[in-house]
């Protein structure tokens, strides 16, 4: 690929709702600039940005992909996201290496849930947006409906109509460029004159535009009271004022159909116009992962220090890409970069920019432009690359799992090799994590949804890892209401050196934290034991056999949590009494102590905040009912209902399944963990009949 440097770099990221037609646009860019011969179909598999199997069988993109577009001397590093919400981590992430969000908006549909996330991720990073209407083509496409459902669903933002679309449906023939005022019609680069029918609405949708330039710069406010009018350089300018003012909010919208190729390369035209090169702008940055963002402001160059970002990576069986933004600087291949999350060095070997799955050899990329490198070994996803830098690149904030399996691998093979293999796909993905439970004894996969979870278990089957899947347990945890007591005698003669070891104690309930927040103790010992009827040392050995029981539990073989266990008298023998004994007498004691001290089970509480289509709210509201959910609050946000409830772990374990079925796919929902609270009495003794029934079976 020709060499492009930052000055000719464009950066954008198509994100949106799936199904939003954005792979399609994808491909159509690349056809209509020569760089495919022929336009693949995401229904077929054979599309560039969906190279992948998964996304082939799936028809959806997992991954983002690496489209680089060359139009009129220009390289424009399209990112190919995914809009299914499972996947919202390659959204992110594309969104956090681009300088424009592309969202692609459904001509009959309008806007949707992918939508809303889209604005989000912009706003987080304080990136300008550009809104295509696509699939203009489709039937009952109505491109003011679009509009105007935007308008109403983002107050906050000022949509200019960058251009009109020439006729709808199957009637739809191009579109009119409203800053040259010339009609673009089917898929040709070819102009003509305004449709003749258009003139009055070309007008007025001009003067809207003159309009949003002129408020976004003072000299240009100054011009247009004095004259009334604005040229189509001093438009363009005013227009990536307001796209590179946060507080301006413009926001173009075009119309195209990706399909058709119509409106694309008037599309290209202004991403290359409204986009600024990479180096204008900020750039959020930390001195330490966890420290608060900051900013670097630009223009950043070849000639200052390097800085790169590393936002996906992909493994198959030749081995692993990692793709990075440079932000500033200019590199090489051969030239090394500290990983300073690693701190360690890594050598960059042949550069490369990706067309989907093709590997383009660069010799040097310049400042804001985006590449891959393979064979890093320290590297993952979300790690900053600098030479001459001691700063990290800010990353996006990735809401919590909501969806979670138990693995089971296949055979002993399975299990010596599942540890690596998750952890090389947690590396890769932010939003995928496990973790080996201890409380329940199983290994935990967590992701942002079922078919999330589905594609890292294929994965991890592609890699030589069988794992099978079930729900996990609920971690339940076991603790006392009152105080109880026992005493235990351990006494065991064999004939040589027997075992004596009597001990007495009691249990009671600790405070267990209201919110989840506080730093509350979970267990204490202490002793009473006055006179020496049972030494220190002994008295440590019935500490030490207490806490042998709390991992494994009393009543349902959970944790047992903030109980005090009080030693207050005991007996021993000067020959028998041995540092075991006194253990088993002290699990003994406790077992007995704690099952007459009102012994209950505590569940999770998990604070979930739902975000559906007003229609559904009926529906969300009775399901959660049945789920044993308090709700804490609703509102509404731009036409969409919002309602945060208290529900427990137990019953909502594959709620984002539910919750799709219920919505349509419009609905999504986030959850984080509250507090622990008592289980409800039939509950429980259900809970606790099961637990006795699967000891029994083991």
């Amino acid at each position: 690929m020709k060499e492009y440097t930052s000055d000719l770099l464009r950066n954008v990221a198509l994100v949106g709702h799936q199904g939003a037609g954005k792979t399609s646009l994808a491909e159509s860019l690349l056809f209509n600039t020569g760089a495919i011969t022929r336009m693949g179909k995401v229904e077929e598999g054979n599309t560039a940005a969906d190279f992948d199997g998964d996304e082939q069988a799936r028809t959806l993109s997992i991954y983002t992909a690496l489209i680089p577009v060359e139009y009129d001397d220009c390289k424009i590093n399209v990112l190919d996201a995914p809009g299914f919400i499972d996947f919202l981590g390659e959204a992110k992430n594309a969104v956090r290496v681009a300088d424009a969000a592309v969202v692609l908006v459904d001509a009959v549909a309008g806007p949707e849930v992918g939508t809303e996330m889209a604005f989000d991720y912009a706003r987080e990073f304080e990136l300008p947006v550009l809104v295509v209407v696509n699939k203009m083509d489709r039937e009952n496409a109505n491109f003011d409906n679009a509009l105007k459902a935007m308008r109403e669903r983002f107050p906050h933002y000022r949509f200019v109509l960058a251009n009109l679309p020439i006729g709808s449906q199957a009637d739809f023939a191009g579109v009119v460029d409203l800053l040259s005022e010339k009609a673009y019609m089917g898929a040709g680069e070819t102009t003509s004159d305004v449709p003749g029918d258009m003139a009055d609405e070309v007008e007025v949708a001009r003067l809207e535009l003159i309009e949003a330039a002129a408020e976004a710069d003072d000299t240009l406010m100054e011009k247009y009271f004095e004259t009334e009018t604005l040229d189509s350089e001093e438009i363009l300018r005013g227009i990536q004022a307001g796209l590179a003012n946060p507080e301006a909010q413009v926001v173009p919208v075009l119309a195209v159909s990706s399909t058709h190729s119509i409106g694309v390369l008037p599309l290209l035209g202004a991403l290359k116009q409204y986009v600024v090169p990479p180096g204008q702008r900020r750039v959020a940055v930390q001195a330490a992962p966890d420290a608060d963002v900051e900013y670097l402001e630009g223009p950043f160059g070849d000639d200052g220090p390097a800085i790169a970002y590393v936002f996906h990576s992909h493994t198959d069986k030749y081995g692993t890409l990692t793709y990075f933004r440079l932000f500033s600087g200019l590199i090489k291949a051969g030239d090394s970069l500290k990983n300073l999350n690693a701190d360690e060095d890594e050598r960059f070997g042949t550069l490369m920019t990706l067309r989907g799955e093709n590997q383009l050899p660069l010799d040097v990329l310049h400042a804001g432009d985006i590449g891959a490198v393979a064979k890093l070994q320290k590297t993952h996803v979300g790690h900053t690359l600098t030479k001459g830098y001691n700063i990290f690149v800010a990353r996006p904030a990735f809401p919590m799992p909501i969806y979670s399996v138990a693995l089971h691998p296949r055979t002993q093979s399975d299990s010596a090799k599942m540890g690596e293999v998750l952890t090389g796909m947690t590396n890769s993905d932010p939003t995928l994590r496990w973790r080996f439970d201890g409380n329940v004894k199983q290994t935990i996969l967590e992701g942002m949804g079922g078919t999330h979870i589905d594609v890292a278990i294929k994965r991890a089957d592609a890699m030589g890892v069988g794992l099978d899947t079930s729900v996990p347990k609920v971690p339940y945890q076991e603790t006392c209401t009152k105080s109880g007591t026992a005493v235990y005698r351990h006494k065991k003669q064999t004939g040589g050196a027997g075992q004596f070891a009597e001990v007495h104690l009691r249990v009671e309930p600790l405070p267990s934290p209201t919110t989840g927040d506080e730093d509350v103790d979970e267990f204490e010992f202490t002793s009473e034991v006055f006179g020496g009827t049972i030494s220190q040392q002994f008295i440590g050995s019935t500490e030490k056999g207490v806490r042998q029981v709390l991992d494994g539990g009393v009543v349902a073989g959970y944790p047992v949590k903030y109980v005090r266990a009080v030693v207050y008298d005991g007996k021993m023998h000067p020959v028998d009494s041995k540092d075991i004994a006194f253990q088993i007498a002290g699990r003994g004691a406790f077992r007995e102590a704690f099952e007459s001290a009102g012994p209950v089970l505590l569940e999770p509480i998990m604070s979930v905040r739902v975000t559906v289509p007003e229609e559904n709210m009926g529906d969300i509201m009775g399901d959660m009912n049945s789920r044993r959910g308090r709700v804490l609050g609703m509102e509404t946000e731009a036409g969409r209902s919002v309602v945060t409830i208290e529900v427990p772990l137990a019953e909502i374990q594959r709620y984002s399944n539910d919750l799709r079925s219920m919505t349509g796919g419009r609905g999504v929902y986030t959850m984080e963990f509250l507090r622990h609270e008592r289980v409800p009495a039939h509950i429980q003794s259900e809970i606790i009949a099961q637990a006795q029934k699967e000891k029994e079976e083991g």
